[in-house]
This record gives C-alpha cells, structure tokens and sequence, in this order.
C-alpha cells in the first residue's frame, strides 16, 4: 500500500508551499503503523485507516507555524506525524461513538471490521504516538501529550452535554475550544518552538490557532447540518442525531420563543424522520447565518493575532488557512 497515493491537501492551495514535507509527514506515519510482522492479519484494516488520509490540516499548521521563523526541521516532521496520528485516533473512536457510516467518502473502519476493532486500531495508532514523544524534549511532549488530553476532555464534556437544550453559546464555545481549538493551538506554538521563535511569536502562533480552531469546529458543525454526504464525505446530521448541541441549534432555540421551542424540542428528541424539516426552520431563523458569521469574526481574530509575524509566504499561508476554515465543502 502506498501511503501517499490520496493527497486531499492538494485541495487547499495554501499548503502547496509544504507540501513536499507534507509528503514526509505521510511517509512517516505509513511506517509507523505499518503491521508489525506478527500480525499481518492487521494489515488490510490498518491499510485502509493509511490510505484514507485526511487534508493534513494539523500537520500542515505545523509545518507553517515553523516556516515563519526558520527552516522545517525533522522534528517539525516528527512532531507532524503525532499530531495528524492523533486526530486520526480521535476519528476512530468519534465514528464508533457517532456510529459513523462514512469517513473521508470511505467506509469507516467500525462499519467493515466493528467497533470493537475500531477502538482497539484508535488504541494502537495512539501507543505508536506515545513511543515517538520518547525521542523529545520534555516540554515538547507536554504540548503533544496535552493537546491529546484537551481533546479527550472536550468530547467528554460535549457528551456530558448532550440534550442540556439549556447550553449556552459560551458554553459551547468553551466545550469547541477543548474539543478542537486547543488542538490547532498545540500545533501552531509546538511549531513555532520548534523554530526557537521568540516569546511573542509563540504566543500569536497560539493565539491564531486557537481562534482558527473555533472557526474550523464552528464550520464542521454547519456541515453536519447542512452539508451533502458526496461532498463531505461522511455521515450527516450525527451530531443532530446524538443530540448535541452546536450553535446554529443554540441560535435556534433561543430565536423560536417559548411558544415555539416545544415544537423544535420535539424535532430534536426524535430527529431522524425530521431532518428536513429542521434545516427549513434553521434557515428560516437565520441560525446558520448567525453560525456563519460568527465563524468569520474568529477567522478575523487568527489572521489578527498574526500582526507580530514576520511577512512571508508562511504568514500569507496561515492567513489563507484561516479564511479556508469556512470557505470549504467537506
């Protein structure tokens, strides 16, 4: 199998200026997950999880973040590759607990082969990230190792959520930041540290990638709502399915009234035969308007915080990066 056939990252023009080290990255995770040759029975599950490769969005935050203060090192490669297995186990485990169907316009790794073995694939690919974090610097491995962490905490807390129709967009707001925000942060400062930028260069990086992230996780949860399986490649409406509350739906419930909130509550509590019916009622309130929007204000916020950046083609690469958060189908 070749690890690099599937470059969807070539969709985003931003990341052509890395993508050669993002073929390294690739390269690097193929040979880290390779079956290990007593279980070559592993081979075809673990064959099809490599070759759905996503848009390397974290590694390439990576790679960026580092390009603005220097050379792309092996470490910026290293690290890369953790961050990207990471997500990786992430979606493992998020399509068993969202009974996810189709990832990356494939079927998931739970559908063929069942969640169990879902699980215990999202186990190892993480384990294979915990043996390369041996090889860094201590405060290096605590970025990785808390990036993971946030991430855990907020799917936990979103799951912890769920049909709180009480939540506020703060709320939200704060759950996003853990589930995902937090991870472009990590990938942003790792990247600059790498590069040995200087104390404020470190901190925009962060400061970007955590408002990027809320941008991005604002988005994907339109796209669950709104978005056509064929172009994002998965399964729709899961987090309307398992009742979790995103912003266009906290919007919603607000913008209704009293009157009006039983009617959409009752098309929450039983929404699969009403999916249609509540993006009509979506649109008609201008909830994924608000959603939109708010999503702009925090692209507006990264591209902001990289105004102590030095000008390069890596600075204008993170701000097209930013302004792709909500400008893409999938």
């Amino acid at each position: 199998m070749n690890a690099i056939e599937h470059t969807p990252w070539h969709d985003i023009p931003s990341f052509q200026s890395v993508d050669a080290d993002l073929r390294r990255v690739a390269e690097l995770i193929h040979r880290s997950l390779s079956a290990p040759d007593w279980a070559a029975e592993l081979a075809p599950m673990l064959g099809h999880f490599i070759a759905r490769g996503g848009k390397m969005i974290r590694p390439a935050l990576v790679l960026l973040a580092g390009r603005c203060f220097g050379p792309v090192t092996q470490e910026h490669i290293d690290v890369s590759a953790m961050m990207e297995m990471i997500h990786g186990a992430t979606l493992l485990h998020d399509d068993v607990v969202d009974d996810g169907l189709t990832r990356r316009g494939a079927p998931t790794v739970n559908s063929v082969w069942g969640n169990e073995s879902a699980v215990l694939l999202g186990d190892f690919v993480l384990s294979q990230v915990f043996k390369m974090t041996v090889n860094l610097n201590p405060s290096l491995a605590g970025v990785v190792a808390q990036t993971a962490v946030s991430v855990c905490e907020g799917e936990l807390r979103q799951v912890a959520q769920r049909r709180n129709w009480q939540l506020t967009e703060s709320e939200y707001i704060s759950i996003i930041t853990d589930k995902s925000a937090a991870f472009f942060r990590g990938c942003c400062r790792i990247g600059a540290l790498l590069a040995q930028a200087p104390n404020d260069g470190v901190e925009a990086m962060s400061r970007y990638g955590l408002n990027a992230g809320i941008a991005f996780q604002i988005e994907d949860d339109l796209l669950d709502i709104a978005g056509e399986e064929l172009e994002t490649g998965k399964t729709s409406q899961r987090d309307v399915t398992k009742s979790k509350l995103t912003l266009a739906i906290i919007h919603l419930l607000d913008a209704v009234g009293a009157s009006a909130r039983p009617d959409v509550l009752a098309l929450l509590n039983d929404p699969l035969p009403s999916r249609d019916e509540l993006r009509q009622m979506l649109d008609l309130h201008g909830s994924l308007d608000y959603a939109r929007q708010c999503a702009g204000r925090y692209v507006d916020a990264a591209i902001e915080a990289l105004a102590p950046i030095p000008d390069g083609h890596a600075r204008d690469a993170l701000v097209a990066t930013a302004r792709f958060m909500v400008d893409r189908k999938a």
